[in-house]
């Protein structure tokens, strides 16, 4: 036996009448900004070079292996 509209319509009404309206769009807010931050910082990790690159990271003022090779 599965769940029903009617059970859905009965346990969202409850939610509506013990937390309000309002705070239930802030939480529901407060979710979607945090899915979206997750989002962009994956987007930015992506767009981020691995330390495994065949250039590696470089300080400033050291020659990297790429540029010791073309020497």
């Amino acid at each position: 036996m599965g769940i029903s509209w009617v059970q859905i319509l009965v346990v969202a009404v409850l939610l509506v009448l013990l937390f309000g309206r309002g705070r239930i769009s802030s939480l529901m807010g407060d979710v979607a900004s945090g899915i979206t931050s997750f989002r962009r910082g994956l987007k930015e990790g992506a767009d981020t070079p691995s330390v495994d690159d065949a250039t590696g990271p470089t300080i400033d003022g050291e020659a990297s292996e790429a540029d010791s090779d073309k020497k």
